[in-house]
């Protein structure tokens, strides 16, 4: 996939290295003296374009015609959404997504502004801080559609719930799906026969309500 990053700090970044890694074509742009040098010890230097990424111009350069992903990731929620607007009509990029700043800006980014998904850091933050104070001992380990959903882990606790049941036996939430245990350090395929034990890493797709219900039956008993 193409992806073009505008911004080259530390979220853009980051971002371009992980999509890097990943096998992705990535171009991140950026016009900060300091911050290309910075990406110039990260990043080979081809895929980095010097410029400013709400200029037209300039995303023509970093290919913007045949990206099929486009990032904005700057400081600026101004210049983000000067920069998701062209993405989407002007250069009918296929997925625009914009970093927000400061939280009383969130709303307008919005597909009206040019914007599929929208990054709320300070938001995401708190919602993850609040989900592990309230959730004990299971932890995120990623969000999916637009946090609707979560792919979760948790280690059995000693008297819980659910030691001793076969998956087939078990009662689970609706919009649970256990897909994989890991025991000992060794991965367990999940069958209906398959035997909970105290200890086992559970981890799960779960909705927010089948989150809550899990972790009742994984945690400690009156958690």
């Amino acid at each position: 996939m193409f992806v073009i990053v505008v911004g080259g700090g530390n979220t853009g970044s980051q971002l371009s290295k992980f999509l890097i890694e990943a096998g992705h074509t990535v171009r991140v742009v950026e016009e900060r003296p300091n911050v290309l040098k910075k990406l110039a010890a990260e990043i080979p230097n081809d895929m980095v374009i010097n410029g400013d990424g709400s200029s037209p111009t300039v995303l023509e350069t970093a290919g913007i015609q045949q990206a099929q992903v486009l990032a904005a990731v700057t400081g600026s929620d101004e210049t983000n959404l000067v920069i998701t607007s062209l993405g989407r009509f002007e250069f009918n990029v296929s997925r625009v997504i914009a970093r927000i700043n400061n939280s009383k800006n969130a709303w307008l980014f919005t597909p009206e502004m040019g914007v599929d998904v929208s990054l709320n850091q300070a938001e995401i933050l708190a919602r993850l801080t609040a989900e592990e104070m309230s959730m004990g001992d299971m932890m995120t380990m990623l969000k999916i559609r637009r946090g609707k959903y979560s792919i979760v882990e948790e280690k059995i606790a000693p008297s819980a719930l659910a030691v001793g049941y076969a998956l087939k036996d078990l009662v689970l939430p609706n919009n649970c799906v256990i897909s994989g245990i890991i025991r000992q350090g060794e991965i367990v395929l999940p069958r209906g026969t398959t035997i909970l034990e105290e200890g086992d890493e559970i981890l799960a797709l779960v909705d927010d309500a089948a989150r809550a219900q899990l972790a009742k039956l994984l945690g400690r008993p009156g958690d």
